[in-house]
């Protein structure tokens, strides 16, 4: 398999190279953060409400001050679903003063 030559591509092609299925659903998360606490919570409570199915979590971040919003996603690890999922949260996350901060395979 070929991947594009930016970040992403650099990663699913280290998850093919890792020997994961990336043909089959998988649980990814996609990473928020935010300076605000009632930012962040304001982000989750937005989730409840439009995408009851997705799993949400807000926790501390490692750094001081910061604030993690992480969304799991199932779905099929391709490059184009997860650039088109990244820049909806981005989108998302900038409505509530965050910004998105990547994405991760739960293993």
């Amino acid at each position: 398999m070929t991947f594009p030559h930016d970040e992403t591509g650099q990663v699913l092609a280290e998850m093919h190279d890792a020997g994961i299925d990336l043909t089959v659903l998988h649980k990814i998360v996609f990473f928020q953060l935010f300076e605000k606490e009632e930012s962040a919570q304001a982000m989750v409570a937005h989730l409840a409400e439009q995408a009851p199915e997705m799993a949400v979590e807000l926790v501390p971040d490692e750094m001081p001050n910061v604030w993690d919003v992480n969304c799991i996603v199932s779905m099929t690890p391709s490059y184009d679903a997860i650039v088109a999922q990244e820049a909806e949260f981005e989108l998302l996350a900038a409505k509530f003063k965050g910004f998105n901060d990547g994405w991760g395979i739960e293993a």
